[in-house]
């Protein structure tokens, strides 16, 4: 099983460039302490208007809480989260902490599995 992440923050409009120019070379510490927390496929988009979408993926709910867990007891996760605290919008905490979670609602692979499974193509277009 896959648990698909995805969380929405809002960056400054004025710390736009900023941003995509830190996160173009992202510490590699940071990247071995967010890969050794069982995070996968992380991605990170940023539209011109500051609003950000981010999107990972982690085997289930224990180990979305598992990695939750470790990257907010990691140090250098949290001198990461620290500077870049002062690139969002209405920021209470760490970025990694306040994001908002998106309800998935849809996802292809799962629904053609799902009509495979049905046996039943004829309402199929």
């Amino acid at each position: 099983m896959t648990l698909r992440i995805c969380f929405t923050l809002r960056v400054r409009p004025d710390r736009i460039d900023e941003y995509r120019a830190r996160h173009a070379s992202v510490w590699p510490d940071m990247l071995q302490a967010i890969e050794a927390s069982g995070r996968r496929n992380y991605s990170i988009f940023l539209a011109d208007d500051g609003q950000l979408v981010g999107y990972y993926e982690v085997t289930d709910a224990a180990a979305k809480a598992a990695a939750d867990e470790y990257l907010a007891a990691s140090p250098v996760a949290a001198r990461w989260e620290a500077e870049m605290a002062e690139f969002f919008v209405d920021l209470d905490g760490r970025a990694d902490q306040a994001a908002v979670e998106l309800e998935e609602i849809f996802n292809l692979d799962e629904q053609l599995e799902a009509a495979e499974g049905a046996g039943d193509d004829d309402d199929v277009l």
